[in-house]
């Protein structure tokens, strides 16, 4: 079970309690992005029965008729056991999204995947006229002509500084260095870009960045933030523009809830204060 300190990052360990938060969410104008916890499987049954499960949550998402999508990690589809295990298991879940009109968002995790994913939503993209996304990270060298490549595509791409600890041979490892790399990834996107733009941060600068090419260039975006960090403000970003809350849920909670405590000073604070109080 879930303790109380690690409920406000994960809804829950099943779909049904993910589907509830989403449901809130969208109550006060929010969308979800849900996402279930798993990654790097030795095992062909996990990551079949991950794939299964996201094909549920699809139906689930329809059936409920939320503003929500789905967004799958590459190694919990057994991007590990092989690129074809990955890609069939992707098949099957672009497919139930096609069919229940959900949008299907693919993760971006290290550098040693990030040919095989973009080679993946390049496919999807154009088998499906755009309704799939695809994450890419500012922090890496290369995500500058990556961003020229999707241009070319339909389907949206979301902006994200970068969460793993890249090589400096080919990624940028400063604070000052990321930011400047992730405000020139946000201007390229709006400016090349048609089917929209996602920018995950909560970083009030570049949320105002986004607002700024908006007005200037008219791309459609979306402001991405994770579930259980700064929360009133996006709630309060939702009365003026779309937001999206990144939802994980699922049995595999625990190194997901300590990554998000390292990750920010606020977060371990909330952590600590939740320790004390309860």
């Amino acid at each position: 079970m879930i303790p109380p300190i690690a409920r406000s990052f994960v809804a829950g360990e099943v779909p049904a309690t993910a589907i509830t938060h989403v449901a809130g969410l969208n109550e006060r104008n929010v969308g979800g992005i849900l996402n279930l916890l798993g990654e790097h499987y030795e095992e062909p049954a996990d990551a079949t029965a991950d794939a299964e499960e996201y094909v549920t949550l699809v139906q689930d998402i329809a059936a409920a008729d939320l503003d929500a999508c789905i967004s799958v990690k590459p190694s919990q589809l057994g991007l590990d056991l092989g690129a074809d295990v990955f890609e069939g298991h992707l098949e099957r879940i672009v497919a139930a999204g096609q069919e229940h009109d959900v949008f299907v968002w693919i993760d971006m995790e290290d550098h040693t995947t990030t040919n095989v994913t973009l080679d993946a939503f390049e496919h999807h993209a154009r088998a499906t006229d755009g309704d799939v996304g695809v994450c890419v990270q500012a922090n890496l060298e290369r995500t500058r002509s990556d961003l020229d490549r999707l241009a070319e595509l339909p389907g949206k791409v979301r902006l994200v500084k970068g969460a793993y600890d890249e090589p400096s041979a080919i990624a940028h490892t400063s604070k000052k260095a990321i930011d400047d790399a992730f405000r020139a990834c946000i201007r390229q996107a709006f400016e090349t870009f048609d089917d929209g733009v996602a920018v995950a941060s909560h970083d009030p600068e570049m949320i105002a960045l986004a607002e700024e090419c908006h007005d200037e260039y008219g791309t459609p975006y979306e402001v991405q933030m994770l579930m259980g960090v700064r929360e009133t403000a996006q709630y309060e970003l939702a009365e003026s523009r779309p937001v999206y809350q990144y939802v994980p849920y699922g049995n595999r909670w625990l190194s997901y809830f300590y990554r998000r405590i390292r990750e920010r000073k606020g977060n371990a604070l909330f952590a600590l204060r939740a320790v004390l109080t309860s």
